[in-house]
């Protein structure tokens, strides 16, 4: 739903050429916002790691046995998780404010923050009542954790978006001419080359289904 809202709002106003102040005021925010997905990567590189080790153990749902879940690698992704952060202009709050794309590519970098921590967090639960839960919290718990298994590979997905949305609001913005020193076609490319389909997609696609 995230997602799908940020990819919304990229189409708002396409139909209207906006003027030379909202276009100003657009590629400031695009470029404030370029800069803090850069100051991410490090921590998103992390997440992405942990959560690549941990996905094929349960990206078909957890095991008939969940003790055969290696729980260090669980609770790394977790971790890594939950380390990661909305900086300024990132946060709800700062998107709210943010003109032209910049506001859809906050939207997406914030849905994948919230899925993956969340996700992550909700998984471990869930192992924890299928091992250790009453009989009727460890059925709960086995026939919901779809949902947060599918959160953490949206989350990727939504992840991926980036690399592909910067270039064409870059471009459809006026480029390297009107963007000048404030963002660069070299550091548009490095966001193009770090958050990408073969660096932050999840594979195979998720095998288990809400209430298997």
């Amino acid at each position: 739903m995230l997602l799908g809202a940020a990819l919304a709002l990229a189409g708002c106003g396409a139909g209207r050429k906006p003027a030379p102040q909202e276009l100003k005021l657009e590629r400031a925010d695009l470029a404030a916002v370029a800069h803090a997905l850069s100051g991410e990567q490090p921590s998103v590189r992390s997440e992405v790691t942990a959560t690549k080790a941990a996905w094929p153990l349960i990206v078909n749902g957890v095991p008939a046995h969940a003790s055969t879940i290696s729980r260090p690698v669980l609770r790394t992704a977790a971790e890594r998780g939950a380390a990661l952060t909305l900086p300024q202009p990132l946060t709800e709050a700062d998107t709210r404010s943010l003109t032209g794309p910049a506001a859809s590519l906050a939207g997406i970098f914030r849905a994948y923050v919230i899925l993956a921590s969340r996700g992550w967090q909700l998984i471990g639960a869930a192992v924890d009542q299928i091992e250790h839960g009453s009989p009727n919290a460890a059925r709960f718990a086995r026939a919901t954790v779809a949902l947060y298994i599918e959160s953490v590979y949206d989350a990727h997905f939504s992840l991926a978006q980036v690399g592909k949305q910067v270039p064409i609001d870059y471009k459809r913005l006026g480029g390297a001419t009107a963007f000048g020193a404030s963002l660069t076609p070299a550091e548009v490319s490095a966001l193009a080359h770090t958050y990408t389909e073969p660096n932050d997609r999840l594979y195979p696609h998720v095998g288990v289904r809400l209430g298997s």
